[in-house]
């Protein structure tokens, strides 16, 4: 069964190969490197594990890695006046703003202060809405990871119906988006949506981005699917704590088509989009030409 395993793992180790071979011929055209800031509010155990991947990934392609670590009790507009310095500073291409934020700080505030063309997460409104227009854009680094997964798969999804299960902003809704831009026909369903189970048997693709354990069982899916997991859980089985998805990986791969296991399906290809984003908005502040996404990852 492992040739229906989508593996996120060796995708993105080539994406950043490329990453890494475009960074290097924008250096020798321009004399400039790319650099990502990211900044760190708190000790928060799981966005220090991935600030420390981010950073290392980000050193590994050969751009520059700038890391802001704060106390958890950073003012609102301390954290703005780093911004703000960090979108007027040269040497930063990207700002990344590691998720959650404590309470006193407000996200939307914080995230939409970042210049869009240094808004590598795609968070910021503006890129939100080129995404939706169907202009270039900065796209938010989970679903443009699951995008490229897929397209592994089929380029074009033309009479394919996919369910995205979960409709958040940083997934969910932009996911959306890029589906629609491969011509599927996309339903979105969250916790309102009645009889969730009868919808996803009617899928042929299903991006499970909800935040609930093994949710997804194989009577929900029909035979042949293909599986996007965007979950990580942590949880506790056999006396040992185990990542998971919100698919039940194991009951669902006898019957899906293809599946991305968790870990190392869409986990890496989100730092490997991160590094993506950096080098697409490094070119116009290069004043570079911005290749197509494709001849990229071509």
């Amino acid at each position: 069964m492992s040739n229906k395993i989508i593996d996120g793992k060796l995708i993105s180790s080539e994406i950043r190969e490329k990453v890494k071979k475009f960074g290097s011929q924008l250096k020798n055209k321009t004399g400039k490197v790319p650099g990502l800031a990211v900044v760190l509010v708190g000790e928060n155990p799981a966005s220090r594990v991935y600030v420390k991947n981010k950073i290392e990934k980000t050193i590994e392609v050969g751009f520059n890695s700038i890391e802001h670590k704060l106390s958890e009790k950073v003012s609102e507009n301390e954290l703005i006046d780093l911004v703000d310095k960090l979108n007027n500073d040269e040497n930063v291409q990207g700002i990344l703003v590691q998720l959650p934020l404590p309470e006193h700080v407000n996200s939307d505030k914080i995230l939409d202060r970042i210049k869009p063309e240094k808004d590598v997460d795609g968070f910021h409104a503006n890129n939100v809405g080129k995404l939706w227009s169907g202009l270039n854009s900065l796209v938010p680094c989970t679903p443009l990871g699951c995008s490229i997964l897929i397209k592994k798969i089929s380029k074009d999804l033309s009479g394919k119906h996919a369910v995205i299960i979960g409709r958040s902003n940083i997934v969910g809704k932009p996911m959306a988006a890029l589906l629609l831009e491969m011509n599927a026909t996309v339903t979105i369903c969250h916790s309102r949506t009645k009889d969730l189970e009868s919808v996803c048997k009617n899928a042929d693709i299903i991006v499970a981005a909800v935040g609930i354990p093994e949710m997804v069982k194989s009577n929900w899916i029909k035979e042949g699917s293909i599986i996007i997991d965007v979950g990580i859980n942590r949880i506790e089985r056999d006396a040992k704590k185990i990542l998971v998805g919100d698919v039940d990986y194991d009951d669902c791969l006898t019957k899906c088509s293809l599946i991305t296991p968790v870990p190392g399906g869409v986990g890496p290809m989100t730092i490997a989009c991160l590094l993506l984003n950096t080098l697409l908005a490094s070119y116009p502040q290069f004043n570079q030409p911005t290749p197509d996404l494709s001849s990229i990852l071509e």
